[in-house]
Formats: C-alpha cells, sequence, structure tokens
C-alpha cells in the first residue's frame, strides 16, 4: 500500500517509520523547514504533497497528522482518495470548546458548567465577580490546559493574565477518575474495539509539577464498552453525516454523579498513537486499510494493559525556536533494539546525523516507549525496562505510570459499574 503522510513537523514520524517496516511505500511531507524537521536523517520528504497526489492515486491512503485540515480532507475524499486523519466537523469538535460541549449536551450527556470568553481578559473581569475552582481551556490545541487549585480561582487568575491572546473557556472543577475513550471511525461507524485510557499529565510523580501534553498513558483494549456505549457511541450519527474518518478520543470525568465528558481529541494523539500500536496486532497498514475500505470492522487486539512513559530533556514541558543544532542531545541505547523490539521505541522529536541519533533542544521531547502485559505490572515492568535502556544527557521520565489505577481508581469504577471485575 502507498501511503502519503502530511504534517507540520512530522512528530507522528514514527507510523511512517512502522509503515516502512511493515512493507509499504511511505511518502511524507513536512511544512516546518528541513533544517527544523523531526526525523531528518530517517525519513526522506518531499517538497510538495500535491505533487504526490497521482503517486498515491486512489487506492493509496493519505494520512493528515494534526486537526485544522478537515475542510481540506473532506475535499480529498470527495475527488475519491482515501484519506485518514479527521474532518471539518472534527475540527470544530476539537478546536472550537463551547461547541464540542454543546454536540454533548445534545446527544444528552452531562455537561459541566462552563463559560467561553472572547479573549482572557474577559474571562478575568468574570472570575472576579464569580470565584471558585476551574479549569482553564484554550481554543488553541497547542496551549496546555491548566487546572486550578485555589478555592477562590487566584491561581486562575494569575494564569488568565498570563494568557496573552485567543478564545478560552473556563470550565467548572469536577473531581472523579479521569479516563479516555476512544475509538477508529471509518466514515460510518466505529471501528471496535474501543479503547479505554488513563493518561498522566503532570510533570513530576505523584501527580505533582505542570501540566504537560502528556508524561504517559495507561491503556486497554478490554473494559471500554459500557463507558463507550454510554458516551463516544452516542456520536455515530453525528460523525458518518460528515464522513469522518480518524481516531476520536472523548476525555471524560467519572464521579458517584455521572459521567462528564471534557473534550473531543479528533486525531491521532501522542503519546496515544504509541499505546495503541503496542496492543495492535496487525499494524499500522491493517488500520488504514479498514478506516479508509469496506471489510470487517473488528480488528484484532491484545488481551490485557499497555503502558506509554515518555522521554523528554530540557526544555520540555516549555519549547523554544531559538536552539542551535549543536545544542541537540545524543541518545543512545544500552542494548540497541533490533527486529520486533523496534517497534516499543517510538520517536518524537528525533533526527539522526550520521550514525549519531540526537533528540531536538527545541522541545525536548524525545521518544515514548511502551509495555505490554496481561497485568498492569506486567506492563510497567515492561515499559519502565526499556526506558531504562535509554541514555541522553538530563533525561528524565516517570516511572508510576499506571499506580493511580492500582491505588483505587480502577476499584472505584468498578464499584460504579463501569468496569467489569479485576
Amino acid at each position: 500500500m502507498r501511503v502519503l503522510g502530511i504534517g507540520p513537523r512530522l512528530y507522528l514520524g514514527d507510523i511512517y517509520l512502522t509503515l516502512q517496516r511493515e512493507g509499504h511505500e511511505v511518502r511524507v511531507f513536512a511544512e516546518d523547514p528541513p533544517e527544523r524537521r523531526a526525523f531528518g536523517g530517517l525519513l526522506e520528504s518531499v517538497a510538495d504533497w500535491r505533487a504526490e497526489l497521482d503517486w498515491v492515486g486512489r487506492d493509496g491512503v493519505i494520512m493528515f497528522e494534526r486537526v485544522g485540515r478537515g475542510a481540506l480532507q473532506d475535499e480529498l475524499r470527495a475527488q475519491g482518495y482515501r484519506v485518514v486523519g479527521g474532518s471539518a466537523f472534527g475540527d470544530r469538535l476539537e478546536a472550537e470548546r463551547e461547541f464540542g460541549q454543546a454536540v454533548l449536551r445534545d446527544l444528552g450527556l452531562n455537561i459541566a458548567e462552563s463559560r467561553s470568553f472572547a479573549h482572557p481578559a474577559a474571562a478575568l473581569d468574570w472570575l472576579r465577580a464569580h470565584p471558585g475552582r476551574y479549569v482553564l481551556k484554550h481554543d488553541d490545541a497547542a496551549r496546555t490546559t491548566f487546572v486550578g487549585d485555589h478555592p477562590d480561582g487566584a491561581d486562575i487568575a494569575f494564569m488568565l493574565r498570563r494568557a496573552g491572546d485567543g478564545r478560552v473557556l473556563l470550565m467548572e472543577r469536577i473531581d472523579g477518575v479521569e479516563v479516555g475513550i476512544g475509538a477508529y471511525f471509518d466514515g460510518t461507524d466505529f471501528l471496535r474495539p474501543a479503547c479505554i485510557d488513563f493518561e498522566h499529565k503532570r510533570f513530576f510523580p505523584g501527580e505533582m509539577g505542570e501540566m504537560t501534553g502528556e508524561m504517559g498513558t495507561l491503556a486497554s483494549y478490554e473494559g471500554a464498552g459500557p463507558l463507550f456505549e454510554a458516551t463516544l457511541g452516542r456520536t455515530v450519527p453525528l460523525l458518518a453525516e460528515a464522513g469522518h474518518v480518524g481516531y476520536v478520543n472523548l476525555n471524560l470525568m467519572v464521579n458517584e454523579r455521572g459521567i462528564w465528558p471534557l473534550e473531543f481529541t479528533c486525531r491521532f494523539g501522542n503519546p496515544g498513537f504509541a499505546i495503541l500500536a503496542a496492543m495492535q496486532r496487525d499494524g499500522w497498514g491493517d488500520l488504514f486499510a479498514r478506516m479508509t475500505g469496506p471489510g470487517e470492522r473488528r480488528f484484532r487486539t491484545l488481551p490485557g494493559w499497555a503502558v506509554a512513559i515518555v522521554l523528554t530533556t530540557p526544555p520540555f514541558p516549555a519549547h523554544t525556536e531559538t536552539s542551535p543544532p549543536a545544542d541537540d542531545p545524543p541518545v543512545f541505547f544500552h542494548h540497541p533494539p533490533k527486529g520486533a523490539e523496534l517497534d516499543r521505541y517510538h520517536f518524537v522529536d528525533m533526527r539522526r546525523e550520521g550514525d549519531q541519533l540526537l533528540g531536538h533542544r527545541r522541545s525536548g521531547h524525545l521518544m515514548i516507549v511502551t509495555g505490554t502485559g496481561s497485568t498492569i505490572p506486567a506492563a510497567q515492568a515492561a515499559a519502565v525496562a526499556r526506558a531504562r535502556n535509554v541514555i541522553a544527557p538530563e533525561l528524565r521520565w516517570r516511572a508510576d505510570i499506571g499506580d493511580r489505577f492500582l491505588a483505587g481508581e480502577g476499584d472505584r469504577l468498578r464499584t460504579l459499574g463501569w468496569l467489569s471485575p479485576a
């Protein structure tokens, strides 16, 4: 199969490397300058993706990495191309948070009280009149969510004063078990099974420190059924009407009062793509074919659990565009992975110069390692062993991914009837 990948920086370049190992023909296009590109020396890129349409043809697959290009994807599908990524409707669900919440409310789901503001200054004025604990979200997907702890919202007020421009949303803070439900949509229906995941977004172990994009994830393709049917499964008619093709995840908060959907992710997440890959028996080529063509909607997965750990160096979770190439840290392995073991090391913002792997200093987002097992401790041990196999200056990662679930989140969900007994 021919695959044409399109992304702003190829942060999902590991998918293309995996497709090549599976035997598929792959060409990729990145929007950023070659000297700043992720996967330099690892993936060859093309200068103009439109010039490759004849090469990929109507039998190949075009993959878009990020939100914001949904209307273009819809246009290409109308021309007969097989496109994986999203849709204009999916873009709105993720990027326009107020719209996403309205859609969920219309589907009959509980909605946390929230209010959207055209500018952070307007949100700050409202907060002064309505003090309380809130979650600050941005329509700009690149901006990190901030979860307030102060009872009067003083910490939220500080973040609003630093927020710059752009639309923001203040959402009532709801306590409970944060859990995600995700599945692949093929333009008509979801493929099965759905995935259940537990993200770990704080920088430090023990859920301390700033919110990052993500430091790791616990996930399984078993047990998602009840939550899927009660939440994400209700979106089928809307996604089908939009012709959406790609991965869709719905982040939830679950407590004794019910299920509270928080936000959509209508794209391949990071590190979400890596933890999914760890549990999919037949690889990305098989999933792309199922999403873009007729056939069996149920695909093969591993039983049990998977753990993904994000490996970082400074300045993560910050980002800079001024770091020179000489500052890019070298990356080594105690035991270089080979064969099938390569599929457990997922590069993100990496490049190769000669025989040396380097991480881009601009982000410090090096790679994701994954482990699987019939139990959570077994999956944790496998992922930690791979993390310890990596050597890089100032390397940081969390060794506690999955501990929250073992410490009570799993039992709480089972008591509430959303997971089967252990």
